[in-house]
């Protein structure tokens, strides 16, 4: 948490911050950028609050896909306080909750997908992280503005089944590009064997003609 100021009885609140007051222990209004007069020891600067876009950083957890294969992925979080009253009131640590549900909904939507598709969706489970957190997170204050996974590690089996998988591939795309290489090889030396026959025949009639 931010630490707060002491109240002298005049506060400066800089750009993109709020400071939400407490009188006599109770809410009282919330500061935005400026210059203002407070109540000392009847008035407390009780949160202090950035309105800017943060990073959150995920720790990398363990989940398990659709197809049972268990993976290692983290991720990074952008997120901005909208509601300073609610950011302090709604719960305790707004940052550390969003960042814990964005670690369950991971899990949650990794256990409904295969591994192959882990890699190839990596902006629709980003979306879907978003809008969970978003759904949940309106009462604490806080929005999400948008989630980036990072990494995502298979097992050291599965990766190397991956590798071999891929190197196959690559073999079978250089085998098919010289069986078309080797094919048109093919037709174009029947193509020639072709166009020289006529031509030939022509020159026998030609000359058949000229001995005519």
């Amino acid at each position: 948490p931010t630490p707060t100021p002491i109240n002298l009885g005049v506060h400066v609140v800089p750009q993109q911050a709020a400071y939400v007051v407490e009188r006599f222990g109770r809410f009282h209004k919330t500061l935005g950028a400026g210059f203002h007069f407070l109540v000392p020891i009847v008035d407390r600067v009780a949160y202090v609050h950035s309105l800017k876009e943060e990073t959150i950083s995920v720790p990398s957890q363990t989940a398990i896909t659709k197809d049972n294969v268990s993976i290692t992925i983290d991720g990074i979080l952008y997120v901005r306080v909208t509601d300073p009253y609610k950011a302090s009131y709604g719960i305790d640590d707004p940052h550390f909750a969003v960042a814990q549900l964005a670690q369950t909904t991971m899990r949650s939507e990794l256990g409904k997908i295969s591994l192959d598709r882990t890699f190839q969706e990596r902006d629709a489970l980003n979306a879907l992280i978003v809008q969970s957190i978003n759904a949940a997170a309106e009462p604490w204050g806080i929005q999400c503005m948008r989630y980036e996974i990072r990494d995502i590690v298979p097992p050291r089996a599965v990766r190397a089944a991956m590798e071999l998988e891929a190197e196959a591939e690559r073999r079978k795309r250089a085998a098919v590009l010289d069986s078309e290489g080797d094919r048109q090889a093919a037709v174009n030396a029947a193509e020639g064997t072709k166009t020289a026959m006529i031509l030939r025949s022509e020159a026998r009639r030609q000359e058949r003609i000229n001995m005519a």
